[in-house]
């Protein structure tokens, strides 16, 4: 390994361009230690699959952001990405009944209405901020629609959902801002599901409230409020920024392919194809963290027993070593077998509802606005150690 390789997802020099020094990890040290903030990676495709199905050895239950991981269980409650079986089994099964294949198929049609009623406004202008004024209202006004947020409260909620990822310099996503967003939202959500038991609705809230669990030690109860707030927690503020980074990347991208974006926008029935794609291409969160519970050999290296492992699901994506010229951008490459939404039991929950907004998101898009160009004069990017893509992206409309 060359003495020159560096790698950490707090530098945003290099967040800004990774897939070099992505691709060097991936051939010249597969299990890279960084002994600056001690953790190991994995970067080929093969073994982040393999950690994210062997939980047994690769544990999410320290935290699985790298500024939170600590010796200690991570001071979660009841939140399923920080869980291992059999209690993260338990509440998955429960869960996973808000996204079933019905459910997330009821939802196209507001879906569709939300985005023409963020998109209608902008028909006719030069142009305008496709984050701010659509990707990151979209996905936050859908889980709010599922969660029976009232509308004229959803704005407020999203700021706060947006603070959680608030960066400071040297603290990452560790700092007052931040976890006072956490609070704000805690208590918000104590208070919606308060509301729900006193005045059921159609709403997902209500159905959590009122479904019941058998424990591991073969109880049959309801969820306790730290459980139920742990799940509308988790599900808002990861459904809401990775949907927000996907449509973020999709601006970019397409912009910088013309030729397939008109194919796209010719051809709706290729969407879904493509936001596999782009899923696969620009990874909304390409990093995430696990423990080890036992020592791991990887290519020749010991990675010690209760030791940090970052599993770099951008860098998966990019490796040549599953996909065939894996920097070529490719509408028609037919890669749903990305790692973006995670592998095994914490793939992710509401992956086919993160596809929904993101298949109509695009469609609603092009039927309006065939061709943009990108003003990176006037991108923002935003970074944090687990997220990547842009925060604002000013597009001109052609």
């Amino acid at each position: 390994m060359g003495d020159d390789l560096y790698w950490d997802p707090f530098d945003t020099a290099i967040d800004t361009d990774p897939y070099a020094i992505w691709r060097r990890l991936r051939d010249e040290a597969p299990a890279y230690y960084n002994d600056r903030f001690d953790f190991f990676t994995c970067s080929r495709y093969e073994d982040v699959e393999t950690a994210h199905r062997d939980v047994k050895t690769f544990s999410s239950a320290h935290g699985t952001v790298l500024e939170m991981m600590t010796d200690d269980t991570f001071p979660g409650g009841q939140m399923m990405i920080f869980l291992d079986p059999p209690t993260h089994t338990m509440l998955r099964s429960l869960v996973s009944r808000a996204f079933t294949p019905r459910r997330v198929a009821e939802l196209e049609e507001p879906v569709r209405a939300i985005c023409a009623d963020l998109l209608d406004p902008h028909v006719g202008h030069e142009g305008f901020d496709y984050v701010q004024d659509f990707a990151a209202k979209l996905p936050s006004a859908v889980i709010s629609t599922l969660m029976g947020v009232p509308a004229a409260e959803r704005e407020e909620v999203r700021e706060h959902i947006d603070l959680i990822f608030h960066i400071e310099p040297g603290q990452g996503m560790v700092n007052d801002t931040s976890f006072s967003a956490m609070i704000w939202l805690a208590e918000y959500y104590a208070g919606l599901l308060n509301e729900r038991r006193r005045s059921p609705t159609e709403d997902m809230t209500s159905a959590l409230t009122e479904v019941e669990v058998t424990d591991p030690e073969g109880v049959t109860r309801r969820l306790t409020d730290e459980e139920l707030l742990g799940f509308l927690n988790l599900i808002v503020s990861a459904g809401t920024e990775t949907v927000a980074r996907l449509l973020g990347w999709a601006a970019v991208v397409l912009a910088e392919h013309p030729d397939q974006r008109a194919e796209l926008a010719a051809d709706p029935e290729l969407l879904p194809g493509a936001v596999e794609e782009l899923l696969r291409y620009e990874a909304p969160s390409p990093v995430q963290g696990r423990w080890t519970t036992r020592p791991v050999e990887l290519h020749g290296v010991t990675v010690p027993e209760n030791s940090k492992v970052l599993l770099l699901t951008g860098s998966a994506g990019r490796d040549e070593r599953h996909y065939d010229e894996p920097d070529r951008f490719d509408i028609h490459r037919g890669a749903d077998s990305h790692l973006s939404f995670g592998h095994g039991i914490h793939f992710c929950l509401g992956a086919a509802l993160a596809r929904l907004e993101g298949r109509v998101g695009l469609q609603e898009t092009l039927a309006r606005f065939p061709a943009w160009e990108v003003d990176h004069d006037r991108a923002k990017r935003l970074h944090t150690s687990t997220v990547r893509g842009y925060a604002e992206v000013p597009i001109v409309l052609a």
